[in-house]
């Protein structure tokens, strides 16, 4: 992105330079037959030569080898003009008036070469009309010998000519020329006209020492040495010239604002301030703290302050109460006995009725979850007698979903990836592209030096030796053939060409016109060096493609404008580009791109290398390209990662390793088929999204697999490990039963949680991402629906198998060994894990001490990652998105360390109203007359705080070079024939042929007449006929040397001139561009300041008008990254929190989840500022996916606690009336009023518990142990069959 194709001048910006010749021109006389009796003696010296009304220099006496004609250093009197010829300078110079010292061929001369300068400062009338005095003065004024003094003379051809003078100036005049133009602008080339007329001087001096430099022999500038003097001598009788000078703010000359920026009209519009984040600090002492952190601390403080004084009181109490009970999970009890059948009484034969009637006396289950106790009951007994059916038909449904597989597509291209069909930069785009033009395509070499090895510092790049290289390098690129449909071709055939048959390759070889053989004519390395700091004025230093070459688009790895010391060659090749990929010309350019890549990786590389540089390169087409190939890269890992979970999944199911009983206890088999599973579930949620239309992604093909493949294994170790503790004694289907009754409604709890965590993200605009999501969330619903039915039939197959005694992997082979089937029974014990997380952690966790540390680490790990987050920056590193191996990954960091152009920046103006009714106008323009507000005076200004506003150039104005071209001042821009057409400038064709030698005044555009008079333009402006007629033929009209302005190459995709006639032009841009963007959040933050703005500009001009860059595509998803995180968690942690509270009825349970969950993801999110993680599309959906992981495993645990019986540490009977009222009720009375009377008591006691909490002697154990008789009272009500019984468990 080096440049941009409007950068591009025509082909005669080679002619600009010469304007310099002004200098030369102005004070020579044409070739007339002098009478030598009016000279005096060269010698001569008297008082007469330095008086009013007599000349220094007059008529011409030689002419230099390069055409170049000299002044006679002969002074004679000022001679009086005609009327005619009076009135002539009088146009031009309207200071001199009288006699005049120059003729009316020099006159006419001075006039055409004059007219090259015009077009660069008419804008600013000032300017202009001080330079023009200038020249004036020095070729016209009647006492030119007052302040010119001939210093040195030559001969030439036997004629004394001069060869120096001096040129008495005061500064004041000086100071007021330079104020005047310093700051007017040169649109064409984004930069000041004083680089070109002046370059780039400093101050007036600067300047005046530029102009008086004599130029060497075929180069332009003065044929003698002028030096320019502010003091006198002594006794010479001469004087300063202090001829009348103008401020660009004066009234009747003033300037636009963005040409003088210091005029009073503009005092209003200070330049915007550099905008700063609010940002809050508190000083302590020599401690500044951020006021963020601070109050995080303050309230970490009062928090473990009041934690510890209740956690105080609260363990006093406790430890006055008697020893606690812990109930297990699913302990039997019969009425209130606190024995453990299961681990005291393990000989006890325990009935599948037992357990259920102790399970709903002990299990304190809401009515939703009884539900679904009651179906996995049934649906556990069912399957478990159909295990066959159920197999058969689940595997059938996944298998059609995968036939969605044939339709399978990958998407990769980057616009579809990463930006949303409603995104408002898309739709810019789209405008942009369609109404003016594609961006071009870029191929790009950077070529760069090697760091010393002792001080780490690059040498500079700009040697012999390295330019020679990059010649042979180019050449090799230049010989790029590519066979298109029989058709070669070349980088010629694709190139973008502004004007003639050259490509606008941005390459310091363009110093030498491409050509190695002009290397050494030029000087070799000087050439190149001195053209570093006359680009704009040297003929010598224009491009092939005759353009003017910027050296910081050419250069890299330099400081300043030190582009000696440059550490890097860029060479940039802009290629045309279609809006629709299947054209032919940009087929042509994507196999060119192919072969392209493939030469630098084949020869190019090795060729820096040898030569101890780095090389890396990119094309249009290389970031896709690059994520195609990571498509296939990865299908070895995912293979290996599937066979080792495989082998994990087999060992951890099995039982003990025992040598006798090992191939009937593992569970190979099985695990085998819970990877099959997995597998189908993910091919099953691709098959479906490929068969409505919907493309994968790289991240879908290699993310999902482990994430489905880690959620599933979780709950195929919970099924079958929840089947192994069932009783030995009880049936498999009795066992299966229970077991689902044990796990399944926390299996399915959790599976809905993480379905309805990622189903979220499809709220994300990025499609990479959304689809990423809405493929993740199916395919773990798949997986939990695969689980239950299909994985519970494989368990069913599979514990038949053990039971008998089949070899596992070959279960054709049966042992019959007697023993084995005990001897596998026996082996039920809890493993080491199990018994570590019973005997050791929770008894370590369980500690009054531990818990409150534990509460207390968390909690400000938490307030800490809250402040850490303000640190996360937006972004998304190209590199991550890559194959590690991609040498785009080189490519990426040489831009951001060498770079030093930022993209091109273009504001678009929609539906521009240019008649002369309307004030858009003057709303755009900069020149005079323009409003101080307009858009190119605010681009202006905004460029004068470049740190602020990311904007490093004024812009190109298509309309205020446009204005001028129409200028009748600029009398050699906008000309027509007698019959009305249009008229080149004289040095164009039909004016000037080159074939037939140098241009002179007459030939076929004689007659040819300006546009327009000044009278026929109001205020500057044409109507709108007049701009409905003239406009096209400005953007047709090639720049020269007579004119400068014209817009062809420049402007010719500026202005959509569909359907103009009108009066509104739909689409036009202002060119200028962004500085150089080196991180994520230059370019996030460039695309923020210039969205706002256009977004004030447009306010406050009534406008529509909008700004594009290449790259805000791309990165405008980051401008709210922050909300739609935010919101993506907020909406993830409702889902699973209304889930939850409905699932459970706990409404206490369900808040402590929901802080749980969020500060896991807010922990996270302040790891990712420890580790520089940038926030992203991915990077949400990885805190969303971290949700639905995490809520696995909070679910079960908390499922587990819910379900398990509390501490006991009240009377019995008090007991029995909490735990037995509502559960009584259910088993015995199950009709529908009592189920409501329960559901209702429950909710009351979660809000009271919420509201007074549970400490002894307050909340609802207290509240529900007196709340026991309303419950009986409704029993009674309602039946009395059985009421005895409930009251024996209440008494």
């Amino acid at each position: 992105m080096a440049i941009s194709k409007r950068d591009l001048s025509a082909r005669s910006f080679r002619a600009f330079l010469a304007l310099f010749q002004v200098i030369g021109y102005a004070s020579l006389l044409s070739c007339q037959g002098i009478e030598m009796e009016m000279l005096s003696s060269s010698g001569a010296m008297s008082l007469e030569r330095h008086s009013e009304d007599y000349c220094a220099m007059y008529d011409i006496c030689g002419e230099r080898s390069d055409g170049k004609v000299l002044n006679c250093p002969y002074g004679s009197s000022s001679v009086k003009p005609d009327e005619l010829f009076s009135a002539k300078i009088q146009s031009l110079c309207p200071t001199i008036s009288g006699n005049v010292c120059c003729t009316e061929t020099q006159f006419e001369t001075l006039r055409a070469q004059v007219q090259q300068a015009i077009p660069f400062l008419v804008g600013c009338p000032a300017c202009l009309r001080n330079f023009l005095n200038l020249f004036c003065e020095l070729s016209c004024s009647p006492n030119q010998s007052l302040f010119i003094n001939v210093t040195s003379v030559t001969e030439i051809d036997g004629n004394m000519a001069v060869d120096a003078i001096d040129f008495f100036v005061t500064d004041t005049f000086g100071e007021m020329l330079y104020d005047s133009c310093k700051e007017v602008k040169f649109g064409t080339m984004n930069t000041r006209a004083i680089d070109f007329i002046g370059a780039g001087a400093k101050s007036y001096r600067e300047w005046f020492s530029f102009i008086g430099q004599k130029a060497d022999l075929g180069f332009p500038g003065s044929p003698y040495s002028i030096s320019f003097k502010s003091n006198v001598p002594e006794s010479s009788g001469m004087e300063l010239m202090n001829v009348s000078s103008y401020s660009c703010g004066d009234t009747s000359l003033g300037c636009s604002c963005g040409d003088c920026p210091a005029s009073p009209f503009c005092s209003d519009a200070e330049p915007p301030s550099p905008h700063k984040r609010d940002s809050c600090s508190i000083s302590i002492g020599s401690l500044e703290v951020a006021c963020l952190e601070l109050s995080l601390g303050i309230l970490y403080i009062v928090f473990i302050s009041a934690f510890f004084g209740w956690s105080s009181c609260y363990g006093r109490r406790e430890n006055r109460r008697p020893a606690p009970i812990r109930k297990p999970l699913l302990d039997p009890i019969n009425d209130g006995e606190s024995s453990s059948v299961l681990q005291k009484d393990k000989e006890r034969p325990v009935k599948m009725e037992e357990m259920a009637s102790a399970e709903s006396n002990m299990v304190q289950f809401s009515s939703v979850q009884g539900y679904i106790s009651s179906f996995y009951r049934s649906y556990g007994l069912w399957i478990a007698r159909n295990a066959t059916l159920v197999l058969c038909s689940s595997l059938a449904i996944v298998l059609l979903l995968c036939l969605g597989l044939l339709r399978f597509e990958v998407e990769t291209r980057p616009e579809k990836l990463w930006v949303g069909p409603g995104s408002k930069a898309a739709e810019e785009k789209q405008f942009f592209d369609s109404h003016l033009a594609p961006f071009y395509r870029i191929e790009q070499l950077i070529l760069a030096t090697v760091p010393d090895v002792e001080g780490g510092r690059q040498p500079s790049i700009v040697t012999d030796r390295n330019i020679r290289l990059l010649f042979d390098l180019q050449q090799k690129v230049d010989g790029i053939r590519v066979n298109i449909s029989g058709k070669m071709v070349s980088l010629a055939d694709i190139c973008l060409k502004p004007l003639g048959n050259d490509c606008a390759t941005q390459s310091i070889l363009q110093y030498y016109k491409m050509d190695p053989d002009s290397y050494n004519m030029y000087g070799g390395v000087t050439h190149a060096e001195y053209c570093f700091q006359h680009y704009t004025s040297a003929d010598t230093c224009m491009s092939a493609f005759e353009a003017p070459l910027d050296p910081s688009t050419a250069l890299g790895g330099f400081s300043g404008n030190n582009y000696s010391e440059a550490s890097a060659f860029v060479v940039t090749y802009p290629v045309n580009n279609a809006m629709d990929d299947a054209t032919d010309e940009n087929r042509m350019a994507l196999a060119w791109e192919k072969a392209f890549i493939q030469l630098a990786k084949e020869e190019l590389l090795p060729s820096a290398e040898s030569n101890n540089l780095t090389l890396s390169f990119s094309s249009e087409s290389s970031i896709e390209e690059e994520l195609k190939r990571e498509s296939t890269a990865d299908v070895l890992t995912i293979v290996v990662s599937y066979l080792v979970m495989f082998a994990y999944i087999s060992f951890t199911l099995g039982d003990p390793l025992s040598s006798s009983t090992f191939y009937i206890s593992s569970k190979v088999l099985l695990g085998l088929a819970g990877v099959l599973i997995v597998m189908l579930s993910v091919l099953g949620s691709v098959g479906f999204f490929s068969a409505i239309g919907i493309k994968s992604t790289l991240i879908i093909m290699e993310v999902i697999p482990f994430l489905v493949l880690a959620v599933g294994v979780d709950n195929m170790c919970i099924l079958v490990h929840a089947v192994k503790r069932q009783p030995s004694d009880m049936s498999l289907e009795e066992r299966i039963s229970s077991a689902l009754v044990e796990v399944g409604p926390s299996i399915t709890l959790a599976s809905l949680s993480e379905v309805l965590a990622f189903a979220v993200g499809a709220f994300i605009p990025m499609p990479a991402c959304r689809v990423f999501s809405m493929f993740a969330a199916l395919a773990i619903l798949l997986d939990f629906l695969l689980q239950v039915t299909a994985f519970v039939a494989l368990i069913v197959f599979d514990f038949t198998r053990a039971e008998n005694n089949r070899v596992d992997c070959l279960p054709c082979i049966k042992i019959n060994s007697p023993g084995v089937s005990d001897e596998v029974s026996h082996q039920r014990n809890p493993g080491l894990l199990v018994r570590y997380m019973k005997d050791v952690h929770a008894r370590i966790l369980g500690h009054w001490a531990v818990k409150i540390f534990v509460v207390a680490a968390f909690v400000a790990f938490s307030l800490a990652s809250i402040a850490l987050c303000t640190r996360i920056e937006a972004g998304l590193e190209q590199q991550i998105v890559l194959p590690q191996d991609s040498y785009l990954q080189g490519y990426f960091n040489n831009v951001s360390e060498y770079l030093r152009v930022g993209p091109p920046l273009y504001f678009v103006v929609k539906d521009y109203n240019y008649s002369a009714e309307s004030s858009h106008t003057n709303k755009l323009c900069s020149i005079s007359h323009c409003d101080a507000n307009s858009l190119l005076n605010e681009i202006s200004r905004a460029s004068l705080t470049p740190e602020s506003s990311y904007i490093a150039k004024p812009a190109a104005s298509w309309l205020d070079d446009f204005l001028v071209w129409l200028s009748p001042e600029a009398f050699g821009c906008c000309r027509k024939f007698i019959n009305g057409t249009y008229c080149p400038p004289d040095d164009q064709p039909p004016c000037c042929t080159p074939d037939e030698g140098p241009c002179g005044i007459g030939g076929v555009c004689e007659d040819c007449t300006t546009c327009f008079l000044q009278s026929d333009l109001k205020k500057g402006r044409p109507s709108t006929g007049q701009f409905r007629e003239k406009l096209p033929w400005f953007l047709k009209a090639l720049p020269s040397a007579d004119c400068a302005k014209g817009g062809h190459g420049a402007y010719t995709s500026s202005v959509n001139l569909n359907g103009y006639e009108s009066g509104v032009i739909h689409a036009s841009e202002f060119r200028t561009y962004h500085t150089p963007l080196n991180k994520q959040g230059d370019y996030v933050n460039s695309m923020r300041a210039a969205r706002e703005f256009s977004s004030r500009v447009s306010s406050s001009l009534k406008m529509d008008i909008f700004p594009y860059s290449v790259f805000y595509i791309f990165f405008e998803q980051y401008l709210d990254i922050w909300r739609v995180a935010l919101m993506n968690i907020a909406i993830a942690l409702g889902a699973i929190f209304v889930v939850f509270l409905v699932v459970t009825s706990s409404l206490w349970s369900s808040i402590i989840m929901l802080v749980v969950l969020a500060m896991i993801v807010v922990d996270l999110m302040g790891v990712m500022a420890l580790l520089n993680i940038q926030l992203n599309a991915v990077s949400v959906v990885n805190l969303v996916m971290s949700i639905g992981i995490a809520v696995e495993f909070c679910v079960h645990i908390m499922q587990a606690f819910l379900v398990s019986v509390p501490w006991q540490s009240k009377p019995k009977n008090a007991r029995g009336s909490h735990y037995h009222g509502c559960f009584c009720l259910q088993r015995y009375y199950p009709d529908k009023a009592m189920r409501s009377t329960c559901t209702f008591l429950r909710q009351i006691r979660n809000l009271c518990g919420l509201l007074l909490p549970n400490v002894p002697g307050i909340g609802y154990y207290w509240l529900f142990a007196w709340a026991c008789p309303s419950t009986c009272i409704a029993e009674f009500v309602w039946s009395t069959s059985k009421i005895y019984g409930c009251r024996e468990t209440t008494a």
